[in-house]
This record gives structure tokens, sequence and C-alpha cells, in this order.
């Protein structure tokens, strides 16, 4: 078999994107493993900021999905876990007091798919091969679970949480008016409202509750009229009565990093590299800047330097280090500080949110790196 200059091992949005954008530089690219089919039962929900619907619409990828696939984020408020009695902290961005055009742009994870799945096909740089395919580069977004990165012997150690992520689809009945909301609970508990367009225009969003695994389990069981009513106790009308609008799903949750991202012939990018919570909505984020990354060291290696050297890759590691563990660091850190139980804690992060909302420069500062800029 002819040699590719890159095989990719992983089919979701990471790999795909991987694809489209080595191919683009005119590198024979192949794709391991049997493309999945799509699921009509997917319920989640990507939030990309700036820099990632940048990175799809240079690959022609983003402009073809459907217009009730995507929905931005104009606005964005967190309410914090006050004790009975007390007012809860509140933080709000929004996206004219911030001088962007949006927060963020929620996607459907199945059209995303989908439309990245067309883009392969029409390719003429990227066919499908066996996994043992001979390539100068080894690119492995296989995710959590990657079993080529066992192989190579990269230490990866998940530090589960001990919460899940439970995720649907909701319709209110009231429009949601493109802002996103995030409740910080008790144990941390975090409930997302991502302001969506499927099942209703206008009306839906898609859901992120990150709980405890037997809350989560308990959620998962109810029958459809008992969950909607801890839905509606835990958001408290805030943004009118919510009703169920698709299937339920929960994954666990976890930190983790890679010991090592990039090797000779070899590099890990998304969630086989790293593992983040998902309260800031920055894992696939995370990814696709990945991609950005290894794009661009490739795209500017000297013409002598093969795809897979150790240096060249170690020049990828070294532009992710930072960002990633940034933002796995800050994501455990309020995770942690609201899963703190004590009452002393608790009146420190609620006042840490008021505060917060009233610094501009620090919140341009914080819209600034959520966006990728």
């Amino acid at each position: 078999m002819q040699s590719l200059d890159v095989l990719i091992k992983g089919r979701g949005a990471v790999g795909s994107s991987l694809a489209l954008s080595l191919a683009a530089q005119g590198l024979s690219v192949g794709m391991a493993g049997v493309p999945e089919a799509a699921r009509a039962d997917d319920v989640r929900t990507y939030a990309l900021n700036a820099a990632s619907v940048a990175l799809l619409s240079e690959l022609k990828v983003w402009d073809g999905l459907p217009a009730d696939a995507i929905c931005p984020v104009y606005d964005m408020v967190v309410c914090g876990d006050a004790a009975v009695g007390q007012p809860a902290g509140r933080l709000s961005f929004s996206a004219w007091q911030q001088g962007v055009r949006e927060l963020a742009v929620i996607v459907d994870a199945a059209a995303l798919d989908a439309q990245l799945a067309a883009a392969l096909r029409f390719s003429p740089h990227i066919r499908n091969v066996d996994a043992d395919a001979p390539a100068a580069l080894t690119a492995l977004c296989e995710g959590r679970e990657s079993a080529a990165r066992a192989a190579l012997g990269v230490e990866f150690r998940p530090k589960a949480y001990g919460h899940r992520a439970l995720a649907t689809r909701l319709v209110a009945d009231q429009p949601h008016q493109g802002i996103a909301r995030q409740w910080f609970g008790t144990g941390g508990e975090v409930l997302a409202l991502l302001p969506f367009e499927q099942p209703c225009p206008a009306r839906s969003y898609g859901l992120v509750w990150s709980c405890a695994d037997e809350r989560a389990q308990a959620l998962l069981a109810m029958d459809e009229a008992d969950f909607e009513r801890e839905l509606n106790a835990a958001t408290a009308g805030a943004v009118g009565l919510l009703k169920l609008g698709g299937k339920r799903a929960t994954w666990p949750l976890a930190l983790a990093r890679a010991g090592v991202v990039s090797g000779p012939g070899w590099a890990l990018l998304g969630d086989a590299a790293h593992l983040v919570h998902p309260l800031a909505g920055q894992g696939l984020n995370l990814g696709l800047a990945d991609v950005a990354a290894l794009t661009r060291v490739i795209a500017t290696r000297e013409p002598w330097r093969p795809l897979g050297d150790e240096r060249l890759l170690r020049r990828y590691a070294r532009a992710r280090l930072a960002p990633t563990l940034a933002m796995g660091e800050l994501t455990d850190m309020l995770q942690r500080l609201f899963a703190h139980p004590s009452p002393a804690a608790q009146g420190l992060r609620n006042r840490g949110l008021d505060a917060l909302n009233q610094l501009a420069p620090v919140k341009r500062w914080l819209t600034q790196r959520a966006l990728g800029l």
C-alpha cells in the first residue's frame, strides 16, 4: 500500500476537522475505521467560540449547516448558590457590552457531524484505510478511551469527579432571546441552559446538567412529569415553564491530561489529549484549537523536515500546553469551589460572582479567552 502522509484515528468532529485541514494543504490523509451512521436520538449540543467557527468556516463546513442547527448566544447569566434567605451571586456577560457579535454559537452535534462527514466524502485527498496503514504521521483523535494512546504507553489517569452530565432538549413557553443561563448548586451541581432552535424555533434549549452520579441516575430514571418538576424547581421559572423535547443521556465527568501529547510520528488531539469539566463549554473548542495548532505547525515546517519529526511535533505540544492546562485548572478550580459545603465558602463564592460582575476589564479579558481570540 502506498504510504500516507497522515493517518487519523478517530472520526469525531476533531478527527474530521483535522483531516479536512491537512487535506487542504495537499497532504494525503487516511481515516481509519468505519464511518459511524448518524444517530437520530443524538441530543448533544456544542457551544463553539469564534475561533472554532472561523476554523469550520475555512473548511467550508460552517455555511452548509441547516439554519435551525445553529443559534447565537448574545447574553449569558450565571447564578450562584446562596443559602436560603440570602441573595445569590450573579455574573452576566453581554455580546454588545463586550463589542463582539455573539458570545458563542450553539450547534447541533448531529448536524455538525453530518456536515463534516459530507465534506470528507468530497475531498480528493482523503480516503478510508485500515488502522495499520503506514503513514509519516499518525494523529490520535479517538477520544478519552483511546486504545492507540494506551498502546503507546502514554500516561492518562482521569480524576473522576463522581459526577455525570445529563443532556437533553427542552422546550419553554417563553422565547429564549439568545440568552444562555447557568446555575451553580450545592455539591458542585451545575445546570446550563443553552438557547437553541430545535425542536421548537426560538423556544428551545440544550440542557447540560452536571450532578453527583446518584442524582444523575435518578434524574435519568424519572418519568417525564417528575423530571420536568425537578427541572422547573431548579430553574425557578427564570425561563418560563420547561418541558422535555428529547431523550435523556448521561456520561461520566473527569479531569485528565496526557503525560505527553506528541512523540516520533504521532500526536494526540482532543479528548485523547485532555478532558475538562463541561461547566465552561470548552471541550470541543480545545479540540478544534488542537487542530488549528497542528495544522499551523505542519504548514510552516521547514521543507526538509518530515511530518513525523519529533522536534516538529514538539512545537505543537508547546503551543497547546498552556491553553489546555489553564482551562483544565480553571474549570477544576470552579468545580471544587462550588462543591465546597462550608457556609463560609458559599458566601465567598457568591460575593465573588457579584464582585467580578462589576469588573468590566476582567470580564472583557475572560470573554476574549472564551472566544479563543
